[in-house]
């Protein structure tokens, strides 16, 4: 660890300190729609300088947390992104209002959280000795089999972020605010994905890994099986919760000053073409992850290259498409286009794992899956039938649409969970 904190420190910051110096051509490259609109290139660029640095900081968290997760101490790289949030809300309360350009204070509340999340780690890393030492060490055994997995498992693991680019930079062509509208559908879909699809991808990780290599293909199925159930059981309630409530939702965080209402029903259009994919990107996360506890990155790479081939090509027709309609604005299309990819991904990992027999269904999951899909269908007709209009909700104020939310909410997650022990599931489906 001690060789590898100390060769990844270095690339990483020969990488960040090209990307703060070629700021203006990253944004040149992905954005290619601003460079008519300088004031709006040369603020992209502005801060894209301050959170650069963000790479080789959370590089150095994410490593930190993964030998953390390898002793499987999960509490603080659980907790560690909620440091994010809490940095980029304090800058726009605090920050914001002393710069003569306010959302400039975005930029450093992420560079401060950069530095914020690392050095929160690294007491424990201390206190377990695990702190490592960095030293360069290119050429040591450990560091050169890393990289050999690495590798391809880097490309893997970014296919969703070049996807995002590629739609960032076709959004930049739309009407202006489909970069906007985009993001802020994007950032509500990654709550649910964040808090239960990456949590569960990583505690499922080293017991895969745990089970491929001390008990067996069986034991390795067994988990594969509880951890997919258990995505799917969390999953479609999301997703039919994001699908019915998108609006209210983007109304109650952000409708505000200048995100108009208007913005509010852009932005939950593509959240709703968004929210179908969530099943989809969560299974990505675990079955991705039953390859790479096998210290396989090569067949999530060819996979995840077809579904990026897939992405740009579904971009490219949804958003020709749309263009023509006047019901449904382009950017949709590009979420459309991410959502279909994401199945192509998904549905291609798990022929790849039921082929070489790491992944054979066993008889409840089709059981489990129809229960859940009737629960989901009863909460759907509750919230589809008790969600106030539009028009009523945008002329509450930001407490009376939080208490119409929650009031929404709760009820869906109970009748949800209530179905579920109704119809016989326990909290032993829900363990392992």
């Amino acid at each position: 660890m001690n060789q590898v904190a100390g060769t990844l420190g270095v690339i990483l910051l020969a990488i960040t300190a090209i990307g703060v110096l070629a700021s203006p051509l990253i944004v040149y490259v992905f954005a290619a729609g601003f460079i008519n609109q300088p004031q709006k290139f040369a603020l992209t660029a502005d801060m894209l300088r301050l959170t650069f640095p963000y790479i080789l900081l959370i590089s150095m968290t994410a490593l930190s947390g993964g030998i953390l997760n390898s002793w499987k101490h999960f509490a603080v790289p659980a907790f560690t992104p909620v440091l994010l949030n809490l940095s980029m809300i304090a800058s726009i309360l605090w920050l914001a209002p002393l710069l003569d350009v306010p959302v400039y204070a975005l930029a450093w509340g992420v560079l401060a959280a950069g530095i914020i999340q690392l050095l929160f780690q690294l007491p424990f890393l201390y206190r377990l000795g695990l702190l490592p030492k960095p030293h360069w060490g290119w050429n040591h055994s450990g560091v050169q089999k890393i990289i050999k997995i690495m590798i391809p498992a880097l490309f893997g693991s970014s296919v969703a972020q070049i996807n995002l680019l590629f739609d960032t930079f076709i959004a930049s062509f739309l009407v202006s605010g489909s970069v906007s509208w985009l993001y802020y559908s994007d950032r509500l879909l990654e709550f649910p994905l964040g808090i239960f699809g990456i949590a569960l991808a990583t505690v499922v990780l080293p017991n895969l890994s745990e089970s491929h290599f001390k008990q067996g293909k069986d034991h390795f199925n067994r988990t594969l099986n509880w951890a997919s159930q258990l995505a799917l059981i969390i999953a479609l309630p999301a997703t039919l919760g994001l699908l019915l409530l998108a609006q209210p939702i983007l109304s109650t965080l952000f409708q505000y000053g200048n995100f108009s209402e208007s913005d509010s029903l852009m932005a939950s259009m593509s959240l709703m073409a968004y929210s179908l994919g969530l099943p989809a990107f969560i299974l990505i996360k675990i079955l991705a992850n039953a390859f790479y506890a096998r210290q396989d990155s090569r067949t999530p790479v060819r996979i995840g290259i077809i579904a990026m081939t897939v992405n740009m090509v579904l971009n490219v027709i949804f958003v020709l498409a749309l263009l023509n309609l006047t019901e449904i604005p382009a950017h949709v299309g590009l979420a459309l286009a991410t959502t279909g990819s994401a199945y192509c991904n998904a549905g291609m990992l798990a022929l790849a794992l039921r082929r070489q027999q790491y992944l054979t269904l066993n008889h409840s999951f089709s059981t489990i899956l129809l229960k859940v899909l009737l629960a989901v269908a009863l909460m759907s007709m509750l919230l589809f039938y008790f969600t106030p209009d539009i028009f009523i909700w945008s002329n509450w104020d930001w407490v009376e649409r939080l208490l119409g939310l929650a009031a929404l909410i709760i009820p869906a997650c109970l009748c949800y969970a209530s179905m579920l022990w109704i119809m016989g599931i326990r909290k032993s489906h829900l363990s392992h």
